[in-house]
């Protein structure tokens, strides 16, 4: 069957409706986005309807699925438990009214849809008029105890309790199915459930004033002429908290209904603690400073925990220089950092009280890992993170699974605590994207531009190259390769994983190593020596790669920046099999890798040595690797993001993507063989 389309501008509704219209079979079932089947849900339900025989509603058990930690939940059993066993007539379970059951737990018979015209209303919470007015008409019901969809629930939440005026079409739904109810003369014993069942989802938005950020006064009112009169005879309020609450909407007492809400919410906010810098007087001070209003011309970055000067923030900060001069840029740096930052660029001390008051009042707060889990986000701060890498390890809250890693990465609440700080999220592919909705679930907008760091891989000339040589000792003529293995998380210290004077001698007399170990080892001290040029210290990882003539990785994220440049990569896997289940990975390198594989020394050094390493068989690998994961990374990435978040500029007004095709990366120094 052919897929069926609905303007977007109908939203769910109308996909549903447009569904509904093209639908041949007996029952109609809808499932959302967030909501999966279980296996054998369709013969179950066939099997239930054999006993039942035809029934024009038939809501069934579903599962919700916490995003991440926590038992599921079935939210609709109480509302099914007291059902009858078989086929009904709804006035003998009276509070299965269909407020609280979603549109996708239930089958409902189409014909019975068809007779009575039911659609879904438009706009939000439309599952609300199309049940409630379903069960309102339906003559034959009968449940299904067992679960048969499943909703796996996202860290957001659902769309329905995020702020905004969409709250106010509650009460549409709700006006509808009283209206409803009402022209057909509903009785008493089923009319007072589902009122109560109404206006506790409608009490429950209007003691929650987040969800309604303007509006609130009006959503009251409107909901107290509602209560009034849709009233039914002889109603009475439940006890308790909420019968206060319905007493105070029948009366129209807003005044009296919002002190009783906000003397709630108090008793909850009196628990929280004054931001956590160390030291008594830092808080206080940091707790003055956030008194002071923001400056809106102050940005505050920082890399790798304040390492220095580098990554995306520093080429972020380089371009805002340039389009965005009004805006004073502070890098934030430790202390034993503080003479690598360049000349020219502010800079502040972490952990002083001059960074935590820059920290308190900028209005553009930018990081490649994560500000101290004292900052607070400020409204209207903007917090933007930009990663340091494209993820072939497990990131985030998937690392829970592996105990190494998730010992050494401790709290995940405290991690998404700091996620919820994000406004936007730099990716460098669309992997990337999949990869940080996932493990690192929040509210922040992607923003699909590349990494401000690689945009040298595209403007970088000639010359460039050959001073970048000369100023880490390449010798002339000598092929450069970059030998930059990652952190093993189940090793104590910086193991190199190869002797690399002895893959010199046997890759060929020409060849010299560049090495770079992962940055948690940039305060070593290793050293230089023989064809072995250590350059871990180097700040500029950007620079190094610029030049290497060919790259020996193993599972670092430099290789998905590497490939920008279009040079021979090779994989040295000898321990992928344990790295893949002591750190967990996203997808199977070896089965898509960006050039040769080498599993030992010696697989190692005859690629060089034969020249594979740089024929058309890795180049055919290495522009698969590129079309998958370099498609954003054109040399405008750190323009893009200055535009967008520093000037606050529309996605329609940036500059266009340059195929991959027609970009033309930085060449390399050394001849290489080539097919």
């Amino acid at each position: 069957m052919a897929p069926v389309h609905a303007p977007p501008s109908e939203g769910l509704a109308g996909a549903r409706n447009a569904g509904v219209r093209a639908a041949t079979g007996t029952y109609l079932l809808f499932l959302d986005g967030d909501d999966v089947l279980v296996p054998g849900a369709l013969a179950a339900l066939d099997a239930r309807l054999a006993e039942t025989g035809p029934v024009d509603v038939l809501p069934c058990e579903h599962e919700r699925v916490p995003w991440w930690e926590g038992e599921p939940t079935r939210p609709v059993a109480p509302l099914l438990e007291h059902a009858p066993g078989g086929a009904f007539a709804p006035a003998r379970a009276p509070r299965l009214t269909g407020v609280g059951l979603p549109a996708w737990s239930a089958a409902w018979r189409r014909a019975f849809v068809a007779e009575h015209e039911l659609d879904f209303p438009p706009g939000w919470f439309t599952d609300v008029g199309w049940c409630g007015r379903a069960l309102l008409r339906a003559e034959r019901v009968a449940v299904s105890r067992r679960v048969l969809v499943r909703h796996r629930a996202r860290r957001q939440g659902d769309r329905l309790r995020l702020p905004g005026a969409h709250h106010h079409d509650l009460l549409d739904q709700t006006e509808r199915v009283l209206d409803e109810a009402a022209g057909l003369g509903l009785p008493a014993e089923r009319s007072g459930p589902l009122f109560e069942q109404l206006f506790a989802a409608v009490l429950k938005t209007a003691a929650h004033p987040r969800r309604l950020p303007y509006g609130r006064r009006e959503f009251f009112r409107r909901a107290s002429a509602l209560y009034r009169g849709h009233r039914p005879a002889g109603f009475r309020p439940p006890g308790g908290s909420l019968g206060v609450q319905h007493r105070l909407l029948a009366a129209g007492s807003y005044e009296a209904f919002a002190a009783l809400r906000d003397t709630r919410r108090a008793a909850g906010r009196a628990a929280a603690a004054l931001p956590r810098p160390r030291g008594l007087r830092t808080r206080l001070h940091y707790g003055l400073q956030l008194r002071r209003p923001l400056d809106p011309d102050l940005a505050v970055y920082c890399a790798y925990w304040g390492r220095g000067y580098a990554c995306n923030p520093a080429a972020i900060h380089a371009k805002a220089r340039e389009l965005a001069p009004r805006i004073r840029g502070v890098f934030l740096v430790e202390a034993d950092q503080a003479h690598t930052v360049p000349d020219g660029v502010e800079y502040a001390v972490l952990g002083s009280h001059r960074a935590w008051e820059l920290l308190a009042r900028a209005t553009y707060l930018v990081n490649n890992a994560n500000f101290a889990e004292g900052v607070v986000k400020r409204p209207g701060s903007v917090h933007l993170q930009t990663q340091h890498g494209t993820p072939l390890k497990t990131m985030g809250v998937d690392q829970s699974t592996y105990p190494v890693v998730a010992a050494a990465t401790g709290s995940f609440t405290k991690l998404l605590g700091r996620v919820d700080r994000w406004d936007f999220n730099l990716s460098s592919n669309p992997h990337s994207t999949r990869v940080w909705e996932r493990a690192f679930p929040g509210s922040y907008e992607h923003l699909e531009y590349g990494y401000p760091r690689n945009d040298v891989y595209v403007t970088a000339g000639a010359d460039d190259v050959a001073r970048v040589r000369a100023e880490l000792g390449v010798p002339e003529g000598a092929r450069a390769v970059l030998y930059a293995p990652t952190h093993r998380d189940h090793h104590t210290g910086f193991e190199p994983g190869l002797d690399l004077e002895a893959f010199c001698e046997a890759a060929g007399e020409d060849v010299v190593v560049l090495l770079r170990a992962h940055y948690f080892y940039d305060r070593g001290g290793r050293g230089s020596g023989g064809r072995v040029i250590d350059v871990t210290a180097h700040r500029s990882s950007e620079d190094v790669c610029l030049a290497a003539d060919a790259l020996v990785t193993d599972y670092s994220s430099i290789m998905f920046d590497y490939a920008n440049l279009d040079r021979p990569i090779v994989v040295y896997a000898d321990d992928w099999e344990v790295y893949r289940e002591t750190r967990g990975v996203c997808f199977d390198l070896m089965a898509a890798p960006p050039g040769r594989v080498a599993r030992t020394p010696e697989e190692l050094a005859r690629v060089f040595r034969d020249g594979s390493y740089a024929d058309a068989e890795a180049a055919a690998l290495r522009a698969a690797f590129r079309e998958r994961f370099c498609p954003f990374d054109d040399g405008r990435a750190a323009e893009r993001v200055v535009r967008r978040v520093l000037l606050g500029e529309p996605p329609e007004a940036l500059p266009p993507l340059v195929p991959l095709a027609e970009r033309v990366p930085a060449p390399a120094a050394a001849a290489l063989v080539r097919s």
